[in-house]
């Protein structure tokens, strides 16, 4: 089971013989509760580090706030999505790799039982792994290391930091033995109000311009709007209206980038018939007018 198509990303990573990739993401002078990551997944491992600010990432329905240092671990085929918990700059560094990057190593029995079965998906760490057991925050200058060989880009950088990753994973399952883990998690994740939402989630995706309801929505996914209502903000981390505003202000945030239509056209094209507002409704979520935005 897999969600949208639509919300799909294929990260762009550095070669077949090294898929991994560093992703350094700043959102200057943010305000609180600001998308600072949008909601996707990806058949890839994710491990985002904090380095600058507070925010809150909701991985499989579940919140986990991070601050400076501390890591959250994005299994494969992870919805997630991130906001901002302060006023300020946000600054994470997000280390995106495919379980290919050890495929040389599927002969290591040791490998095999102690690191595959998290790269297969079979089980999952926990995504906030210091929560389970502080020891963990002592494996975090691993991946400090990392980043720090990415900025270098010395000679087999690449190689470093695989071989620092999966010391990282290595030191993880030792802490967390795949015998010890249930597969509770997996079949938490792929539940039946999380399948119900798929379809929801990709037409809100394709139609901006519709205008619909809670009761609407409720009925797409066949509960009654109180469970609706509560079961979307767990998923995603957002009352549904404010999903939907969201959603629709970054539509229309790529359209005044990108394409030549007026404000007013934008507005209609992402279902705000009334100007005026279109703008307050922009400016409330990007902190400036549709028009200051163009410029």
């Amino acid at each position: 089971m897999t969600y949208p198509k639509e919300l799909k990303e294929y990260p762009q990573l550095e070669e077949k013989t090294y898929p991994f990739r560093l992703f350094f993401n700043q959102c200057r002078d943010a305000k609180a509760e600001q998308n600072i990551l949008f909601l996707h997944w990806h058949e890839h491992f994710e491990i985002i580090m904090m380095q600058e600010g507070r925010a809150i990432f909701h991985v499989d329905s579940k919140p986990y706030e991070a601050g400076p240092g501390e890591v959250i671990i994005v299994p494969s085929g992870g919805l997630h999505v991130g906001y901002s918990l302060c006023r300020g700059d946000i600054a994470y560094v997000s280390i995106v790799f495919h379980a290919s990057l050890f495929k040389d190593r599927n002969q290591d029995s040791q490998h095999e039982q102690f690191v595959a079965p998290y790269l297969n998906n079979r089980y999952h760490f926990p995504v906030k792994p210091v929560e389970q057991n502080p020891v963990c925050s002592t494996y975090y200058p691993l991946l400090a290391n990392i980043i720090q060989e990415v900025r270098e880009k010395g000679p087999a950088f690449q190689l470093v930091v695989k071989n620092q990753l999966h010391l990282f994973f290595t030191l993880l399952s030792r802490t967390f033995p795949p015998h010890q883990m249930s597969d509770r998690h997996h079949s938490e994740r792929h539940s039946v109000n999380r399948e119900r939402f798929k379809p929801l989630l990709e037409y809100l995706e394709l139609h901006f311009d519709d205008k619909i309801t809670i009761e609407s929505a409720a009925r797409f996914v066949n509960l009654n709007p109180f469970h609706f209502c509560k079961t979307f903000k767990k998923l995603t981390g957002r009352t549904f209206i404010d999903y939907v505003n969201l959603c629709r202000v970054n539509e229309a945030e790529r359209l005044l980038l990108e394409t030549d239509f007026t404000i007013t056209e934008i507005a209609g094209k992402v279902g705000c018939d009334n100007p005026n507002y279109f703008t307050k409704l922009y400016k409330q979520y990007k902190g400036l007018t549709p028009s200051g935005a163009r410029k």
